[in-house]
């Protein structure tokens, strides 16, 4: 009888044993994975961010480019009004003469 409560004791003992190296093992898996996660999170916030920074860069250069076409355009304008005032300037002022002596 002393043989088999020994015989037990030490099969309890191992079991306890096995727990304790388990339960070691998944602290141990548990830590790796969150240092896994927390690279993973950290990448994916760096990538992230490069995209942010890199969409920036080509809105700004989109947003320039279409501001100097349009200044570029908004001068061709002036420039073709101003043109056409200094070519039809008499025919203006002929027109504008007439009008208020007319009325």
């Amino acid at each position: 009888m002393n043989t088999v409560i020994k015989r037990i004791s030490e099969i309890e003992d191992a079991a306890s044993s096995v727990m304790e190296s388990a339960n070691a093992s998944k602290k141990a898996f548990a830590l790796k994975m969150e240092e896994q996660i927390r690279k993973f999170d950290q990448d994916q916030e760096k990538s992230t961010s490069q995209g942010i920074e890199e969409l920036r860069k080509r809105l700004k250069l989109e947003t320039d480019r279409r501001l100097e076409q349009q200044k570029s355009e908004a001068e061709k304008s002036l420039k073709e009004m101003e043109d056409n005032y200094q070519k039809n300037y008499d025919w203006y002022i002929e027109n504008l003469f007439r009008m208020l002596t007319e009325e």
